[in-house]
């Protein structure tokens, strides 16, 4: 059994060494440690400690011959370790593609994940006014606690109380971040430290290894399986779990299969974590996407036994990623992750603290943001999912997985029926170049033989963008059987139309 199995008094986690030594606290907090002195005054005589040190030195280090640096001949500029480790899996993959789209086809760029990009998903005029009225009060041109304004956080706590049984959330459970993505590194960074390692799903939002592995945390990869609605295999998650193992990254709902998780499979990946003693990491940016027939149910409503981290934020539900305003809500019933979670707080200030401007709006943007507003941005996301499912499950190669929520829908592709293409790559590439459709492959999610379309775009553009990749996958398709290509007008019915 791993050591970090042994006994239920294990369940505690450290945070990285670096992290905890000097405690950040709000100050509606009690200061349970008067005597220690603060990190400001300790700054302070370490600076100064320094700069004596210094001066001792320089008395009596020996005159240099050229006056200049010791050991130096020249410019000798190095990146460090962390920046050339950092990579982004997508950029890395499209720079890599040689793309020239056909001139006489507009482009219809399928691949990106902003909501906001084709104009016809806006931000609600509640959520303008909020930060116009932030704005003209002049209270919010400062800085803010590095976990953020009080009011703010606890306008996310109210927001939130459906992650736990009782509703009750803590305004000092809360921190805001600048985006989700900042609230994910902010967790993973907290909980793993060198020689870790997080385990993340398989396909999966290429972001969880690009910011772990420049701090050599290993990423390991669960599978999700398409034929069961990508729900995890748990046998094989289950299997990577070490006394090394930090925490368990969960997307739900997925970036990007869609793929929402029903009661009973979370409670299966809940038993999985309080077996091994593994807290979660829970990327809930899409908690609100979820389409008629489905239901999001936040994984930290589920148990009280398992500390869960949820990452959220104004992005995707809002329609304004540009402005970075996330946050992470700590769910730790019996306290388990220790100094982790001051660990957590001090990576708040890194930045010290996200957009105040936002901070400010943020309790008008959350209650007044009206309900019919969300529900018209749904009806679009399932319109195109409902649209592009029916017109692509017909086309021979492709066998796209409908959605249950979020922006994405995977298609697989039946490379082996394309022989002029090698891959999931290659085929993206070549149908940019033919019918200016720009999809993402399936290895930016570490899972070929799929692609990635968005359910964003206008509703004529993504039925135009199906009809092309029809015509595409019929000029290529190995026509080994007798089965006849079904024309464009073959593609939609009268109550197809309809959407």
């Amino acid at each position: 059994m791993p050591s970090s199995v042994a006994n239920e008094s294990q369940f505690r986690f450290q945070s990285s060494r670096s992290r905890a030594s000097c405690p950040s606290r709000s100050p509606s907090e009690p200061d349970s440690q008067a005597a220690t002195p603060s990190c400001d005054a300790v700054d302070e005589a370490l600076a100064e400690l320094q700069l004596h040190s210094q001066e001792l030195h320089s008395q009596h280090a020996p005159p240099s011959a050229s006056g200049s640096s010791k050991g130096r001949s020249g410019w000798q500029v190095k990146s460090s370790k962390l920046a050339l480790n950092t990579h982004n899996r997508i950029r890395n993959i499209v720079e890599a593609l040689k793309i020239k789209p056909n001139p006489e086809k507009p482009m219809i760029p399928l691949s990106i994940g902003d909501p906001t990009t084709f104009g016809n998903l806006k931000a609600a005029d509640e959520t303008m006014k909020a930060v116009l009225h932030s704005l003209e009060s002049g209270n919010y041109n400062g800085y803010a606690h590095t976990q953020g304004h009080e009011a703010a956080r606890q306008a996310v706590a109210k927001y939130s109380a459906h992650q736990r049984p009782d509703g009750e959330i803590q305004t000092g459970e809360v921190m805001l971040c600048s985006g989700c993505s900042s609230a994910l590194e902010y967790c993973i960074l907290a909980l793993a430290d060198r020689g870790q390692n997080v385990l993340i799903p398989r396909p999966g939002f290429c972001l969880y290894h690009t910011l772990a592995e420049g701090l050599d945390i290993e990423v390991r990869y669960y599978d999700l399986l398409p034929d069961q609605q990508w729900r995890a295999d748990l046998v094989q998650l289950e299997s990577l779990i070490d006394e090394n193992t930090a925490a368990l990254l969960i997307n739900n709902p997925s970036n990007p299969c869609g793929s929402v998780f029903d009661e009973k499979h979370l409670r299966q990946l809940i038993a999985i974590c309080e077996r091994h003693y593994l807290p979660i990491i829970a990327d809930e940016i899409y908690e609100h996407f979820v389409f008629p027939g489905s239901k999001h149910l936040a994984v930290s409503s589920l148990t009280t036994e398992v500390p869960v981290l949820s990452c959220g934020g104004l992005t995707k539900r809002f329609l304004v990623p540009g402005w970075r305003m996330g946050w992470i809500i700590v769910h730790d019933r019996h306290q388990r992750l220790a100094n982790a979670v001051v660990g957590l707080k001090n990576m708040c200030g890194r930045i010290l603290g996200s957009n105040t401007i936002i901070q400010g709006a943020l309790p008008e943007i959350l209650a007044k943001t009206p309900q019919s507003y969300f529900d018209r941005v749904i009806d679009i996301l399932h319109s195109n999912a409902s649209l592009a499912y029916k017109m692509l499950k017909q086309v021979r190669g492709l066998n796209p997985v409908m959605p249950s929520g979020a922006m994405y829908m995977m298609v697989g592709v039946s490379i082996e029926r394309f022989p002029a293409f090698k891959d999931d790559t290659h085929f993206v590439q070549e149908l940019v170049n033919e019918q200016s459709v720009f999809c993402l492959p399936g290895s930016c999610f570490e899972y070929p033989g799929y692609v990635r379309i968005v359910l964003t775009v206008p509703g004529a553009m993504i039925e135009e963008a199906c009809v092309r990749m029809a015509e595409f996958c019929e000029r290529h398709y190995k026509k080994n059987d007798s089965r006849a290509f079904i024309e464009h007008q073959g593609l939609l019915d009268e109550e197809d139309l309809a959407f």
